[in-house]
């Protein structure tokens, strides 16, 4: 029987936490990040130069002797509890997480890997996988040919690249990147061609590796992704209580009418239990419980629905000012129904829910 996880927060978790909110409170500009999403560029590098080297974000999961911080998933969770929070646009889940993860199933002794590593640790160079943001941990992964929505590819040095024969690491200059519109614009997609055994790269895993190095770098990702949504859900939820505070009609706050207070209420409520899945597939994944794909199909079933309630509950709660381009509520909606689909959908989920779980899998 595996034991309980650990679902408070450290005191290593709240001090990383307080140092991620203050740079992102700092840097919170919603003008600029609205001009930056309508330019098509919607990263902030000296931002991500900060986060990943100077509080040393992008080598949580990496070990002290390959440069990393040699921390885990639990401190990379609370990394992107905050990001969620803000809405940030930076290729940590991508990069920091997912890549990160499948080079970490890898041999970590050989050069390739290690330079790479090493490199991913200090923020020096960023690596996506070319994988379709919506593939879910136990999908196949393409083989050659175009990949369309490979998340975060314009601001990747390198594209993990799984092949018939094994992974190759594979310079970004040496693919051609057709950026997409996407419904999230804080996380540009793009069709990555060509992906065959003709665009230059290094292999670096054979077949059965690779498949499992991605299998290990899509759960990883679909069980911090969790985090990510609780942030975004909290901060939703923060933003409509202090709205409906402020708000006043007939002499009295909005928020202290009984129909909203209900609303807010339950809201409240879904957001504990998304923490508690949210912890528990963290947990899980920095102790490599064996009940890991559990906890993680149950926090993303769970998680993605709460995000996008949450976020559908601001815009309305905002009213008029809700639906307007200068209000940062609309940029939660849409990161929230964008992330719905990232890593497999929250029906996927619970169909490999009931698997794991022996349970009559939903209609």
């Amino acid at each position: 029987m595996s034991a309980q996880p650990d679902l408070l927060y450290s005191g290593t978790e709240n001090d990383l936490r307080a140092a991620v909110r203050s740079l992102l409170t700092d840097r919170a500009d919603t003008p600029a990040l609205l001009a930056r999403v309508e330019s098509g560029d919607p990263y902030d590098t000296s931002l991500w130069d900060t986060l990943a080297a100077g509080i040393g974000a992008a080598g949580l999961l990496i070990p002290e002797k390959l440069g990393g911080q040699g921390a885990g998933h639990r401190e990379a969770a609370v990394v992107l509890e905050e990001l969620g929070r803000a809405v940030t646009p930076a290729p940590y889940l991508t990069g920091s997480v997912v890549a990160t993860e499948m080079l970490l199933a890898l041999d970590t002794q050989a050069p390739e890997v290690a330079d790479l590593l090493e490199a991913l640790a200090t923020g020096h160079r960023v690596a996506v996988p070319a994988l379709p943001l919506t593939t879910a941990p136990d999908d196949a992964p393409p083989a050659g040919g175009p990949v369309n929505a490979v998340a975060d590819a314009v601001r990747a040095d390198v594209l993990l690249v799984p092949r018939p024969d094994g992974l190759y690491a594979v310079e970004a200059a040496e693919v051609t990147l057709t950026p997409q519109t996407p419904l999230d614009l804080t996380r540009p997609l793009a069709t990555v061609a060509p992906l065959g055994e003709d665009t230059p790269g290094t292999r670096i895993a054979d077949a059965p590796t690779a498949r499992a190095a991605v299998r290990r770098g899509l759960l990883a990702g679909a069980g911090l992704l969790a985090s990510e949504q609780l942030g975004l859900a909290e901060w939703c939820l923060e933003e409509s209580v202090r709205h409906t505070r402020e708000r006043h009609q007939f002499n009295r706050p909005v928020g202290s009418f009984q129909a909203l207070k209900h609303r807010m209420a339950q809201l409240w409520v879904e957001i504990v239990n998304a923490r508690a899945a949210a912890r528990a597939a963290a947990d899980a994944l920095a102790t490599g419980s064996p009940d890991t794909p559990l906890a993680v199909a149950l926090a993303q079933a769970y998680c993605s629905q709460v995000a996008v309630h949450a976020a559908e509950e601001c815009v309305q709660l905002h009213g008029g000012i809700g639906m307007t381009w200068e209000h940062p509520a609309h940029l939660a909606l849409k990161r929230a129904k964008a992330d719905s689909l990232a890593f497999g959908t929250p029906g996927r989920h619970r169909q490999s829910l009931a698997t794991l779980a022996d349970l009559p899998a939903p209609g």
